[in-house]
């Protein structure tokens, strides 16, 4: 047995329009090395998170053939939700777990056990700008409206990974991982309500996706902070290899 966790596979097999080929060599034919590294890496027994942003649909019904991709691949598929996945009503997530049972496992408000782990997350959220700068390239501002916004939205996920963690806790478990879509913190942050619950609730591992391109890879906690190691998965950053989480 071992865990894995791969972010933003932006599937479009049903909305051709949204091909991410656009954004360079690293997504052409980008679903051939998801499914080509994920079964030389992940066996049946494994277990494989998907860290948000999996479909362009907007419906589940124009995301079903992104779904049965991820549901093709090797292994446990446990999915969270990305800003991306409008075919995902958070409310209807139990719904979804239904319909999709013993293919893909949907993790809002709920938690998943790996072993002697539980696996807690949610879409979670970060103030992502926009940044005004001078010209060496320092922050010298931003835009105050879309920050008091943002302070809702993560008010809001945060209280959903409380759920997660707490349906764990009861359940009796007291080692945790950690999935967001969102990274931890923003540019601006060394701390957030994220990083604070991980220590409080003991986490060893928070792992997150959503930041692309090069110039984003470092927006985040990368290594180990206060004791705790952070990973950035998406899918370009890691060529759209699965990293182990654990064995």
């Amino acid at each position: 047995m071992a865990l894995f966790a791969l972010g933003d596979f932006h599937l479009s097999f049903q909305v051709p329009s949204k091909s991410m080929d656009v954004f360079g060599p690293i997504w052409k034919h980008h679903e051939e090395k998801i499914q080509k590294n994920c079964t030389r890496l992940v066996g049946p027994d494994d277990t494989l998170i998907v860290t948000g942003d999996h479909s362009w649909g907007r419906r589940l019904a124009e995301a079903e053939q992104d779904l049965a991709f991820i549901a093709s691949l090797p292994g446990r598929k446990i999915l969270l939700r990305g800003n991306h996945d409008m075919f995902w009503d958070a409310k209807k997530t139990a719904a979804l777990n239904r319909q999709f049972e013993g293919r893909l496992s949907f993790l809002q408000n709920n938690f998943f056990a790996y072993k002697d782990y539980a696996l807690v997350g949610t879409k979670g959220f970060t103030f992502e700008g926009p940044f005004y700068l001078d010209r060496a390239g320092h922050v010298v501002g931003w835009d105050e409206a879309n920050e008091a916004h943002a302070e809702k939205l993560v008010s809001r996920e945060a209280e959903r990974l409380r759920v997660s963690f707490e349906a764990a806790r009861s359940a009796g478990f007291q080692k945790f991982i950690m999935f967001l879509h969102y990274p931890p913190t923003n540019i601006l942050e060394k701390e957030s309500i994220f990083t604070k619950m991980a220590e409080n609730y003991g986490v060893s591992q928070v792992i997150y996706s959503h930041c692309h391109g090069e110039e984003r890879f470092h927006d985040s906690l990368q290594g180990t902070y206060h004791g705790i190691a952070y990973h950035l998965v998406s899918g370009d950053y890691l060529d759209f290899c699965p990293l182990q989480i654990l064995p």
